[in-house]
C-alpha cells in the first residue's frame, strides 16, 4: 500500500478573489463571537493571500507591524484594522440584528 502524505491547510492558498476574500471575512465576523484576534487572524489569511509586503505598503504600516498586529496574538487597534482593510480592498458594513 502506498504511503499517504499530508500537507498543513492554509486557507491564504484558496483565497483567490476579492469576492472570495470578503466571504470569508464576513464568515469570520460571524463566527468571532466578539474575539478581536480571531478577526485579525482572519485579515492576516486574506493579507498572506494578496501579498503581505503589497497590504503592508498600502496600510501604510511596516511589514513587521502587519504581521504582529493580524498575528491573532494580539489586538490591533481600530485604526489599524481600518487602514488594513482598506489595503485588502473591503469594506465593513453593519446591519440590524
Amino acid at each position: 500500500m502506498p504511503k499517504t502524505t499530508t500537507s498543513r491547510y492554509d486557507v491564504a492558498e484558496h483565497l483567490r478573489t476579492p469576492e472570495e476574500m470578503a466571504a470569508y471575512l464576513e464568515a469570520s465576523l460571524e463566527e468571532a463571537n466578539g474575539d478581536a484576534a480571531f478577526i485579525a487572524k482572519s485579515l492576516g489569511d486574506i493579507a498572506r493571500a494578496k501579498g503581505m509586503s503589497q497590504v503592508a505598503r498600502d496600510a501604510g504600516l511596516s511589514r513587521e507591524s502587519l504581521y504582529k498586529a493580524l498575528s491573532g496574538e494580539r489586538v490591533p487597534s481600530f485604526d489599524t484594522i481600518l487602514k488594513i482593510v482598506s489595503a485588502l480592498g473591503l469594506k465593513l458594513h453593519a446591519e440590524a440584528r
